[in-house]
């Protein structure tokens, strides 16, 4: 499949505004990102690039005083690991507990948990604040025995430690067919059964279920839009966990969930970005 490449220059260039540009931007179609000195790289496919939705995304970024210029090319055949390997992706390590890592990656630092992943196109890696916090909250919390969902998988990291962690069933699940068939293959890769993969959204969630734990990290408006159909599918004293939003939605985000029934135990925030735990009373 044919990508564009954009190069976003951000001024000012910072951290945080790169990781918000990069979730605005996933929102609107973009794959995969690249930091650079004055901004990022993102890569969409071409038959899904529509200008008027990234205008429109941008014209709304939700940081004051951000100037973002942009230009883009038809996007090379490439050999995408390599790009990664030599751009973006490295180990990472967290909560000292969970290492995760590529095929190309030497020297892998030791954890109680190594999780193996061939990134190609597909967000997930571990690197993003809102993956790690979940990550976080996974560790610390009791899986064993418990069925549970990843909505909006990604590259499955999040299903594959779960269920490292003693969670069965797992189910993960993508609205992106690139998604599944990388999550296949990182699961394998992994060498863990019992996750059973879907291309499907919210309504998909119909006929599967219920859960004990539903992770979703997608993002503010698909969480309060479908809220509704995962708290259908929970058990009673199930948990909630979710994140892709700023702590400043937490408000918004608590609203929608207590409407449905689902009491706040807590959250935490990184870099202006949250995780929440609800759970079905």
């Amino acid at each position: 499949m044919k990508y564009l490449e954009f190069t976003f220059q951000t001024t000012p260039c910072t951290e945080v505004v790169n990781d918000v540009l990069s979730a605005v931007l996933a929102e609107a179609g973009f794959e995969s990102f690249v930091e650079q000195t004055d901004g990022i790289n993102a890569y969409i496919q071409k038959a899904l690039y529509n200008e008027s939705a990234l205008k429109e995304a941008l014209a709304e970024f939700p940081l004051p005083d951000v100037n973002i210029e942009y230009n883009y090319t038809e996007a090379e055949d490439r050999n995408w690991n390599e790009e990664w390997e030599k751009n973006f992706f490295q180990p990472i390590v967290i909560d000292n507990r969970c290492v995760i890592h590529s095929t190309f990656h030497k020297d892998v630092p030791q954890a109680e948990y190594d999780i193996v992943i061939n990134p190609q196109m597909a967000f997930g890696t571990g690197h993003h604040e809102t993956t790690s916090l979940i990550i976080g909250e996974l560790l610390d919390s009791d899986l064993q025995e418990k069925s549970l969902l990843d909505m909006g998988c990604g590259t499955s990291i999040l299903a594959i430690l779960a269920r490292m962690r003693g969670a069965t069933p797992c189910t993960a699940i993508d609205i992106d067919e690139w998604c599944v068939r990388n999550s296949l293959e990182n699961i394998e890769l992994n060498r863990v059964d019992n996750i059973d993969v879907f291309q499907g959204d919210a309504s998909s969630l119909k006929d599967k279920g219920p859960f004990d734990i539903i992770i979703a990290n997608i993002n503010r408006n698909i969480l309060l839009n479908d809220m509704k159909h995962y708290v259908s599918r929970m058990n009673q004293g199930g948990s909630l966990l979710m994140s892709g939003f700023y702590a400043n939605d937490i408000p918004v985000i608590q609203a929608e969930a207590e409407n449905n029934g689902l009491h706040l135990i807590h959250h935490r925030e990184k870099n202006q970005w949250a995780v929440v735990l609800f759970r079905k009373e």
